[in-house]
Order: structure tokens, then C-alpha cells, then sequence
């Protein structure tokens, strides 16, 4: 299956009617993977639909498709998200891009008490801007019909904060329980530490605030690996898989 276009615009259109892709996404088809007419194509809004068909028209600017077959999903329920500490390196983006690509549903960037990279003054809009364009790039990869949200850079109290409405997960290589012994239900959030590990005072702070601690295995992974590692523990505990 060629890799998905992503089209906000897209709305949901029924079968048979004309649909077009503008702009930088439609610039990108044309001019860089050399879309051209007859070719078939899918496109999707991010929010739940995509239409697929052949391509009557291929501009620079703008290329049209005849839709011939729709395909609506529902948001997944309970949600998985990814609460990823700042990493140094591509560590952390790499994290953030197979996660994605393995059906997580948000990401959240943490400043970690420990973590080397820092988003500060201007960085925060662009790291969170980085972070939007590889969940967006690795969605149309794989082809997701909704687009991962990313949030706003928070810090250990405002992580904790979210055990109110959702159950946070703490992944520890020293935990009791395994990840497999939970099958969540409610919203999860993920929680991976820096290089250097998660601080024992964010430990005591996320538990205090009611997170939950889990191992994976009886390895340690990277920063990079652990959270896609677990959201594919859960995709399966959830039927998602």
C-alpha cells in the first residue's frame, strides 16, 4: 500500500464524488513523489477518514482524485498515550516516530529533571513543532487514520496532574508488576524516563499522585525503545493488535 496523503481539508467525501489535495501536501505528491495521473491514491483527514481512488489531475499546486471507496474509523478507546522525558540526541524523536507508527494516540513531551536536551525560550514551539511533523510524516507512513495529538512541553507536576483522569504507567525496570498484568480501562499514560533514568523524587511525586509502576521484561531498554515497546504490549492487550 503507497504511503498515505494528509489532507484537513479532506472532510468526508462519499464514493464517486471528486476530492482534491492543495498546497505544500499536494506540491510534495506531485513534485517530489512524482504522482501523476491514473495512479490510485489514499488520503485522510486525521480525524478518523480516508478516501481512496485514481487521480484525474496532478498540478503542482493541486491534484484531484475520483473517490471510490471510504473508510471511517472511530477514535481508539481507551486512548494510549506517551509521555516521553526529553532525550539527547534524535533518541527521544526516535521514540516519538515509532510510537506512532505502532498506534499510539498522543504524545507529551517531558522535561525530565534528568534529561540532557532542553527546550527553553524558542525551542519549546520548534521542539514541539519537530515532534508534530514526525507524528504526522510516520501516520501518512503507516498509513493511521487518525493523526496522533501532541501536547504542550510539561514538567513533573503537571505530568503527575494528569493521574486525575487518566491512568498513568511508569515504566521501571524495577517495578513489581509486569505490563502485561494490566489491561487498561481508561486513558493511559505511558511515562518513559531520560538516559539517566527517572529522578527518585519524580518517583515519589508520580505515586504520590496515584501512577503505577511497570517493568518490561527483565532487560533495560533505551529511552527510544521502551515506550514503543510497551504501547505494542498494550495494543495487544486491548484487541487493538
Amino acid at each position: 500500500m503507497a504511503n498515505l496523503y494528509l489532507s484537513e481539508e479532506l472532510g468526508e467525501p462519499a464514493v464517486g464524488e471528486s476530492a482534491a489535495v492543495l498546497g505544500a501536501e499536494a506540491r510534495h505528491a506531485v513534485t517530489v513523489n512524482r504522482l501523476a495521473v491514473g495512479e490510485r491514491v489514499s488520503v485522510g483527514n486525521g480525524f478518523g477518514t480516508i478516501a481512496s481512488g485514481v487521480v484525474r489531475s496532478a498540478l503542482p499546486t493541486e491534484f484531484r482524485f475520483e473517490v471510490d471507496d471510504v473508510r471511517t474509523e472511530q477514535r481508539p478507546s481507551p486512548a494510549i498515550w506517551l509521555a516521553q522525558a526529553l532525550a539527547k540526541g534524535d533518541r527521544d524523536e526516535l521514540a516519538v516516530q515509532a510510537a506512532t507508527e505502532l498506534g499510539v494516540d498522543g504524545v507529551i513531551p517531558w522535561a525530565a529533571s534528568r534529561s540532557i536536551s532542553r527546550w527553553e525560550g524558542a525551542k519549546v514551539r520548534k521542539g514541539q513543532d519537530r515532534w508534530s511533523a514526525i507524528v504526522r510524516e510516520a501516520s501518512k507512513q503507516s498509513v493511521r487514520p487518525w493523526l496522533p495529538e501532541v501536547s504542550p512541553l510539561v514538567s513533573t507536576r503537571q505530568l503527575a496532574a494528569l493521574a486525575t483522569d487518566a491512568q498513568l504507567i511508569v515504566l521501571d525496570p524495577l517495578a513489581d508488576r509486569a505490563l502485561t498484568e494490566f489491561t487498561p480501562t481508561k486513558d493511559v499514560v505511558l511515562v518513559v524516563g531520560p538516559e539517566g533514568g527517572i529522578a527518585p523524587s519524580e518517583f515519589e511525586l508520580l505515586y504520590a499522585a496515584g501512577a503505577v509502576g511497570a517493568r518490561l521484561g527483565s532487560t533495560v531498554l533505551r529511552t527510544s525503545t521502551a515506550g514503543p515497546a510497551a504501547i505494542a504490549v498494550l495494543s495487544a492487550k486491548l484487541g487493538r493488535w
